[in-house]
């Protein structure tokens, strides 16, 4: 107890400034903790470590060459509000905005909104009920159209249409969205909404061009043109898109942000592995920027020796984790394999799930495969601290869990594999494919196999397995396995979009074309009742209460198995300055990058 004392004492001080950073870790490493462990702590602590933006230099647009950046995940379409995937959001932000992003302090910052709504400036309503935007004057579309009051109100629209299937629908769908004059607007909420940052804000908040989408709202939205042939305000117009490869844009010379962009172009290359990319960018230099380097630490380490590159390590609240199938996947109910009204063979047994729960190694898996980039965590939710929970705790334990099926009747055979009812534990796991996350996979199956469980490890290509292509099986939205694996992003320092993932109204399904955020399809009335609650709820600490109790009541149920919390990782060249945050799309501050003299 009077260590944790000290502990809370030194992160507090860290926090107040009165102790240095550098001080922090050496003290916790003189406690025989190592130098990466004190820097998590303090992240998990909600103290980040500097990634603030560079002061940008250049003093006049364009000029910067061609930014390379590369994401291994390569996007497949560019309409932000059918962006399934991190990657597609990101490639669909390279043209398109919001009203607002987050830096890394959790602050709003103004985009295409003319100021960030408050209190003082009469944009809040004191009863939480209405937020006012205004909007920046003087924005052109790329094709030379005036951005106006009507584009955000037909964004609305467009996405709370059921028939559209936005899976942004549940950010658009309860508000309404009046205009005030040609660039205000006026979104209202049917309840005191504590949290009104979601709609026209951050990754699902992008506006659309109404007079070149209007003619496909509904149930023609897949059929329009500009899905694939963005024409947005953003920093860069349009150039090429090959799905899965490659995302080509030039500079906006009409953009709205003096001296800004700085490069003359951007390639957004798709393909290939996390390790190839962080090869592409630490050590060869081949590549300016490469996404999500979810990479052995050890192999980053002996990368960025080159002096080519480093890694950014940005907190965030992204979760890697299992999801254990509540339904059946393989077999079809009324026409659609995993539906809600089946149940799995296996895990609608307490005791397979509590089994699974002690047969994911997660220390290993951090020490042995994540070091400073990850830590092992028994929560869905890990930040910001406030909302973490105290309550849960997860521990590696094969004989227990071994225990544990033997007593709920899972028996061995001959071939050392348990059955029971004629039933064999013989699983699916399925994951993208990545050299981390088949080592992962590797550790988990080594000791499900101690145990008489035995996983068949499937692998898919990352553009494949986030995409929302509604003929392809192997989509992660419909989850037709027995388990899966990735990481679920954090896109706000709010809870509420994040722990969405689990309302009732939000499971994935054949009805909403597999776009549901509730891709586990676990759910249950406590956990509705806890978010609605919430929702509503304007005394931040009553409201952090019932977000650590949503989170406890995923962890309770078994079918959800948190791994790693993840920081952000990323490759950086050695002179390109970029604008980076744990809270938003990493394009989130495209505009502000530049390179170094």
């Amino acid at each position: 107890m009077q260590e944790e004392i000290e502990l809370r004492a030194l992160i507090e001080a860290v926090r107040a400034g009165k102790l240095p950073r550098r001080g922090f870790i050496q003290q916790l490493v003189g406690l025989g903790l190592t130098a990466p462990m004190a820097s998590m702590l303090l992240m998990h602590a909600g103290v980040a470590q500097a990634q603030g933006a560079a002061v940008y230099k250049p003093t006049k647009r364009g000029g910067g060459g061609t930014l390379k950046v590369l994401w291994w995940q390569g996007a497949t379409l560019l309409q932000p509000h059918f962006a399934n995937g991190t990657k597609d959001q990101e490639g669909s932000r390279i043209f398109y905005e919001p009203l607002a992003s987050w830096d890394n302090d959790g602050n709003l910052v103004a985009i295409l909104a003319a100021e960030i709504p408050s209190r003082d400036n009469g944009g809040l309503s004191a009863d939480g009920k209405s937020v006012t935007w205004k909007l920046k004057k003087g924005v052109t579309w790329h094709d030379g159209q005036p951005f106006t009051a009507d584009d955000c109100i037909f964004t609305w629209e467009y996405a709370r249409d059921p028939a559209t299937a936005a899976v942004t629908i549940g950010v658009f769908k309860d508000v309404k969205v009046d205009k005030i004059d040609s660039h205000t607007i006026k979104v209202t909420y049917a309840k005191a909404t504590p949290f009104w940052a979601t709609a026209f804000c951050a990754a699902e908040g992008m506006v659309i061009p109404k007079h070149l989408f209007a003619p496909y709202i509904g149930a023609k939205s897949r059929e329009a043109p500009n899905n694939l042939k963005p024409v947005g305000t953003g920093p860069y117009k349009f150039v090429d898109f090959k799905p899965g490869d490659m995302v080509r844009g030039e500079i906006n010379n009409n953009y709205h942000m003096a001296n800004r962009p700085y490069f003359d172009a951007i390639e957004m290359k798709g393909g290939g592995d996390a390790t190839s990319a962080a090869r592409a960018v630490l050590q060869t230099g081949e590549f300016d920027y490469a996404w999500n380097l979810q990479v052995e630490d050890e192999i980053l380490k002996r990368m960025e020796a080159s002096g080519k590159g480093k890694a950014l390590i940005v907190p965030s609240g992204d979760i890697e984790f299992m999801q254990l199938n509540p339904t059946d996947p393989y077999t079809e109910v009324d026409g659609e394999r995993a539906s809600i009204k089946s149940k799995h063979f296996a895990f609608s047994d307490p005791a397979v799930r509590q089994a699974m729960a002690l047969l994911a190694d997660r220390q290993g898996i951090q020490e042995f495969i994540y070091g400073r980039t990850g830590v092992a965590t028994a929560n869905f939710l890990n930040a910001p601290s406030k909302v973490r929970s105290p309550n849960t705790k997860f521990e590696f334990n094969v004989d227990k869990a071994s225990q544990i099926l033997e007593a709920a009747g899972w028996k061995k055979g001959a071939d050392g594999v348990r059955e029971k009812g004629g039933k064999k534990l013989k699983l699916v796991h399925q994951t993208s494919i990545n050299g981390t996350r088949q080592k992962e996979q590797a550790i988990i199956k080594q000791a499900c196999q101690k145990a008489g469980i035995d996983l068949e490890l499937k692998s898919i290509t990352g553009s494949v397995f986030f995409s929302s292509d509604v003929a392809n099986p192997d989509t992660y939205g419909k989850f037709w396995c027995d388990i899966q694996m990735y990481t679920t992003t954090m896109t706000q320092p709010d809870a509420e979009r994040f722990m969405d993932q689990y309302l009732t109204e939000e499971i994935s399904s054949k009805a909403n074309k597999w776009q549901g955020r509730n891709i586990s399809r676990w759910h249950s009335d406590d956990y509705d009742k806890a978010f609605k609650a919430a929702e509503i709820e304007l005394d931040p600490v009553k409201r952090a209460a019932l977000f650590i109790r949503m989170n406890d009541l995923v962890i309770q149920s078994g079918f959800v198995v948190p791994l790693i919390s993840r920081p952000r990782v990323r490759g950086v060249a050695t002179k390109l300055a970029t604008t980076l945050t744990g809270w938003d799309l990493d394009f989130s501050g495209l505009q502000h990058w530049f390179r170094e003299a």
